[in-house]
């Protein structure tokens, strides 16, 4: 099946051309005609599956020329939302159609003039978008197509009564897609009230890992977390890694040992600014940095080519997190390595991250790191030759 056979406009098709889709994935193939029929979409799919040109493409197809502002699409990062304009840009070469970024950390009057020209497509954040419309700014009766994308992290961010708000705001007679990678019963609850009869697709197993990635533990004691991972880094044969913290005081501490070290480090979390925000990920993507440290932020949706490892410097303490974590690498049908560092504390959330997965993650011991000594080098089995080091020396991107 190719993007023609779809139902899309030329001018649609012409832009995937452009891109150099060959084609469609699954989620595309299944989405993009029940989106142009019109019905209410329930998505899901593992992470790197396309899903941003499965909603984005048929919405185009639909708006089909600059009018008015008929789209809303809700992303609940200021990353994924400017990712979802990216996209929008690229696929409009042949187009009129328009779009307007609204995200926080920057200036309300460069969205205003924005705002001004009544784009046709407005992907927005929820506090931001909430800001313009109490201000005047934007008005929502004339939605046509509602997209809340990435809606169980919303949930877990807590932006769910903003949420319910903006579509409170919305036209009630428009087409509503979801795109989640769970639906706990807080979700379903929003589904049944700003959905109509919507049509299921689930691609592939949502609680698993991507074949691509080889995952495994390396239990420690508490007090030599910091050291285990600099030797991990140190005989890691990476192109690329991210680093994940459960708290942004932790990510500013391992940036700042990371740099101490001579590492080429990135920071990235909630606090920093946008303008930081933005230039630690095109660093990243450049490969200028090697190394990005980050919270949750970065766990989802986020497209970055060539992650070859991650590693989770404390274990998440939602369990579907690890598999969007370790998701940053092993992408497009390319292998990668995760490895986590836990200690103790953290044993009942490996308990529930197995659990979820159905499948128990192999314990390793670094060889030749001097261990002190803990129950869970016991305990887990760790094997001290199983995994020696993933290579003899560091080498960066080309």
């Amino acid at each position: 099946m190719s993007f023609s056979n779809l139902g899309l406009g030329e001018d649609v098709v012409h832009a995937v051309q452009r891109l150099r889709y060959i084609d469609p994935t699954p989620i595309q193939a299944q989405a993009i005609p029940i989106i142009i029929s019109g019905k209410d979409l329930i998505g899901s799919a593992q992470t790197g599956t396309g899903k941003t040109a499965a909603f984005v493409l048929p919405i185009l197809h639909k708006l089909q020329k600059h009018s008015h502002t008929r789209c809303l699409i809700l992303e609940p990062t200021r990353e994924l939302a400017a990712q979802v304009k990216d996209a929008c840009n690229d696929f409009t070469a042949f187009s009129s159609v328009t779009s307007c970024l609204l995200h926080g950390g920057v200036k309300y009057e460069g969205q205003n003039k924005e705002l001004a020209r009544k784009p046709d497509i407005i992907i927005a954040t929820p506090g931001r978008l909430i800001d313009h419309i109490e201000n005047g700014a934007v008005k929502l009766n004339q939605i046509e197509v509602l997209v809340l994308d990435e809606a169980d992290r919303m949930l877990d961010m807590g932006f769910m009564p903003d949420v319910r708000k903006i579509i409170g705001y919305c036209n009630a007679n428009r087409q509503t897609m979801l795109f989640s990678a769970t639906i706990p019963p807080r979700l379903a609850d929003l589904i049944g009230w700003a959905m109509k009869e919507p049509q299921t697709i689930a691609i592939g197993q949502r609680s698993n890992p991507a074949a691509t990635v080889s995952h495994v533990l390396y239990p420690v004691a508490m007090n030599q977390k910091d050291e285990l991972l600099m030797a991990l880094l140190d005989r890691t044969n990476y192109e690329s890694v991210i680093i994940f913290s459960r708290t942004k005081i932790g990510a500013d501490m391992i940036g700042n040992a990371l740099q101490t070290k001579g590492h080429k480090v990135e920071v990235i979390h909630s606090d920093r600014s946008q303008g930081q925000r933005t230039k630690a990920l095109e660093l990243f993507r450049s490969g200028e940095v090697e190394v990005l440290v980050a919270t949750d932020i970065a766990a989802r949706g986020l497209d970055i080519e060539g992650v070859s490892h991650v590693i989770n410097y404390d274990v998440p303490e939602n369990p579907e997190d690890y598999v969007h974590r370790i998701g940053r690498t092993g992408r497009a049908n390319r292998t990668g390595d995760a490895l986590t560092i836990f200690t103790a504390p953290e044993q009942e959330h490996i308990t529930a991250i197995e659990y979820l997965i159905n499948k128990t993650i192999p314990r390793v011991k670094l060889e030749n790191f001097d261990y002190t000594y803990t129950t869970l080098l016991q305990e887990s089995g760790a094997n001290d030759g199983r995994r020696k080091s993933t290579g003899s020396s560091r080498r960066k991107r080309r």
